[in-house]
């Protein structure tokens, strides 16, 4: 009996753990815009770096904001079933746009 109950624990941990892997797919459209967006500020802090626009410590900053955001992104995901709402995208795109307006402005000091 108790390798029974052991059993079924053990596969709705699997079970859940399994669910809660496919939450995190970016596959939903609001999802892959806002990681999108991201990435891209990612590749523009690289640039930054590459051509001596930004510091070292700027970059650092920007890429804190960046993870900052993708955490956020992903907690708000995490409550709503692996998408984000229209509402969550809304909030998440006005931070995406403060942390791009302050990569132009420090690569362009």
């Amino acid at each position: 009996m108790r390798t029974l109950i052991l059993a079924v624990t053990a596969v709705t941990a699997l079970t859940a753990t399994a669910a809660d892997a496919a939450g995190w797919r970016a596959s939903h459209p609001r999802r892959a815009e806002v990681n999108g967006r991201l990435e891209n500020q990612g590749d523009r802090i690289a640039a930054g770096r590459r051509d001596g626009q930004l510091t070292a410590a700027e970059a650092h900053s920007l890429r804190a904001d960046d993870r900052r955001i993708r955490s956020e992104e992903r907690l708000m995901a995490r409550n709503d079933g692996g998408h984000i709402t229209k509402a969550d995208q809304r909030a998440l795109n006005q931070q995406e746009n403060a942390n791009s307006r302050a990569i132009y402005a420090d690569r362009h000091n």
